[in-house]
């Protein structure tokens, strides 16, 4: 398998997956004359282009990276997957302009969950956020079917609940938001076991009926994402994500 870094595409596919742009932008700076390639003023969307050639866009040097990290508000009814012959999946809404090869979601949010779905293509890294021994947390917001023992089930969370197939999780942290018929309360796990949150409060005795994850490690969701909508992560987004959380 080659380096993606030399691997050829579109160039206005490469500018525009830096999210410098959208790809209908770069095409009309291409056409004005504004994309520079090795020296060469390039006039032509479809022209081929690698990551590693040196490109300027309307006079500054572009610093392509080679993987992708992207962060996406997903909806409700879409699947974290690559491929789903029944559901569309978190790749499938990805605007054209963010889309690449090998893209695949990096941790699972069921199919009813929202909110925070980072989706890159780099294995390395989603195996570092993913792994239990990095401690890459990940909160949620989740609203129950009726009211808990809260400061029982805060004490439980923090001492690692057993759930009903006798699997031990590690330190959870819980705290009330809104207290009521339905209450809200948010969660911080540092590990992703199958509908991990929903069984954590099936414990209590109540069922979860709306869950959003809100961030991944440091990284909040972006406020100003609308369901669906998806973004670039920055490089210093990236590294706030690995920050550990001192409560632990």
């Amino acid at each position: 398998m080659g380096n993606i870094m030399d691997k050829k595409e579109r160039i206005d596919k490469i500018i525009a997956s830096q999210g410098l742009a959208t790809r209908s932008e770069v095409k009309a700076m291409i056409k004005r004359g504004e994309v520079v390639v090795n020296g060469v003023v390039i006039k032509d969307s479809g022209t081929k282009a690698c990551y590693s050639d040196e490109i300027f866009v309307d006079g500054q040097k572009l610093f392509q990276t080679k993987y992708t990290y992207i962060m996406l508000n997903k909806p409700e009814g879409v699947v974290s997957a690559t491929d789903d012959k029944r559901y569309k999946t978190v790749v499938d809404i990805l605007p054209d302009d963010l889309k690449r090869k090998n893209l695949f979601p990096a941790g699972r949010l069921d199919k009813d969950t929202i909110g925070f779905c980072l989706i890159t293509d780099d294995g390395e890294f989603a195996h570092d956020i993913l792994s239990p021994s990095k401690h890459v947390t990940k909160t949620y917001i989740a609203r129950l079917s009726k009211s808990i023992d809260y400061e029982q089930a805060k004490k439980s969370f923090h001492e690692g609940v057993i759930l009903g197939d006798g699997t031990v999780l590690l330190s959870a942290i819980l705290e009330q938001i809104e207290d009521g018929g339905t209450p809200i309360y948010k969660v911080i796990v540092k590990e992703g076991k199958y509908h991990q949150v929903k069984r954590m409060f099936l414990r209590f005795g109540a069922e979860v009926t709306e869950l959003k994850r809100i961030a991944i490690g440091g990284l909040p969701l972006d406020d100003s994402l609308k369901s669906g909508e998806a973004r670039l992560i920055s490089a210093d987004e990236l590294k706030s994500i690995v920050e550990n959380d001192e409560r632990f």
